[in-house]
């Protein structure tokens, strides 16, 4: 059974990935504070409870481990450069690359980017992945630093990386409001396709070492284009905001 570890596991995304991936995986699951994160989902997997944006705080973290999923980091848009994104944003990636370099069993690491690092293209813009990357502001800044870094040890490093700008995730069960604008609803990113996408990014072989691709479900009128998962990673979403 592959090794996998999953960064910033208490958070709703890394939650979600837990209870789908336990099964399948020997998980390590990382984070700064694991005191009110489910415990059934505790069984079984490796707890790393540590501020991974100290670079001292790697030892052996990454021992055996084959694969990464890289969720940690400051979710706030809102976030300012220094107090609020420096540290986990800027890094901890760097950290883990610097440590994936020293490693003899990673394959490949997969990371979270954010539909952040494209919103300042107009409403009526469908973006592609392969587009220059246009923030809406410094946490979308944030993950374009993260994108470049992930590339940068693809290919100079042979790391292999896969990236996904996430969407607006969310459960269908909490409601898709039928009355939000086109915008909003073009950009629904469900959990089954958010766990589905992960594991086409899993098994997937790549073409290159490095692949940035968007996440978003299979909405009638998608704000983000999905071909480059579908083509290059057999990506099928099965959810429509649309539908709701």
């Amino acid at each position: 059974m592959d090794k996998l570890l999953i960064t910033g596991a208490t958070g709703t995304i890394g939650t979600n990935l837990v209870k789908h991936l336990q099964s399948d995986y020997e998980l390590v699951l990382a984070d700064i504070d694991f005191s009110d994160f489910p415990e059934e989902l505790k069984e079984g997997s490796t707890i790393i409870e540590k501020d991974l944006s100290k670079l001292e705080e790697w030892e052996n973290v990454l021992k055996d481990v084959d694969y990464i999923i890289q969720l940690a980091g400051n979710p706030d848009a809102g976030a300012e450069f220094y107090e609020g994104l420096l540290d986990l944003n800027y890094k901890l990636p760097q950290n883990l690359y610097m440590e994936a370099d020293k490693s003899d069993s990673v394959k490949r690491i997969i990371f979270a980017s954010s539909i952040h690092a494209s919103n300042a293209y107009p409403d009526n813009v469908q973006v592609k992945t392969l587009e220059p990357a246009r923030p809406d502001d410094l946490y979308g800044v944030s993950k374009v630093f993260l994108e470049g870094l992930a590339s940068y040890y693809a290919y100079k490093k042979g790391i292999e990386s896969i990236g996904i700008r996430i969407g607006d995730y969310k459960s269908p069960g909490e409601g898709v409001d039928p009355e939000a604008d086109f915008y909003s609803r073009g950009k629904f990113f469900s959990y089954r396709d958010m766990n589905h996408l992960i594991d086409c990014c899993l098994k997937a072989e790549l073409e290159e070492p490095y692949l940035l691709v968007n996440g978003i479900s299979n909405n009638s009128f998608p704000i983000l284009d999905i071909d480059q998962a579908r083509i290059k990673l057999g990506y099928q979403p099965q959810d429509n905001a649309f539908d709701e």
